[in-house]
């Protein structure tokens, strides 16, 4: 004998759970975005190293000190071309003497990076050492 009710919930089938997880549009523009804060990365980052560098630079230069603002630029060329600088040079330095005795050494650049077709990023850079 066959019996259907209440009885037979074993034969029965069972419910589905509500699927969950990532649809392919959703996978696919969360590649995206990530491959572009990559890309970003990527290009961003050697810019930044690169302003650490300076920054070490300047405070190098500072602390050696010099008699005039050349002894300066030519110091700071020097660590230039050890540490491979490039976005500036000593003659981009400005010195200050200040009427204290202090000689503060700051820089001001900007870099610009590009990203893809016509649009870039652009990053003001900006530094002193006393």
């Amino acid at each position: 004998m066959i019996v259907n009710g209440p009885a037979s919930s074993a034969s029965a089938p069972t419910r589905r759970r509500a699927q969950r997880g990532l649809s392919l549009i959703g996978l696919l523009l969360g590649g995206a975005v990530i491959a572009f804060a990559a890309l970003l990365v990527m290009k961003v980052v050697p810019s930044a190293l690169e302003y650490n560098a300076i920054r070490s630079a300047i405070t190098k230069v500072a602390t050696a000190g010099g008699n005039s603002i050349r002894d300066y630029q030519v110091a700071f060329d020097r660590y230039a071309a050890i540490d491979d600088i490039t976005s500036i040079a000593g003659k981009d330095l400005q010195v200050e003497k200040r009427s204290d005795g202090h000689t503060v050494i700051s820089f001001e650049y900007e870099k610009r990076i590009p990203l893809f077709g016509p649009a870039s990023l652009v990053i003001e850079y900006r530094g002193s050492a006393q």
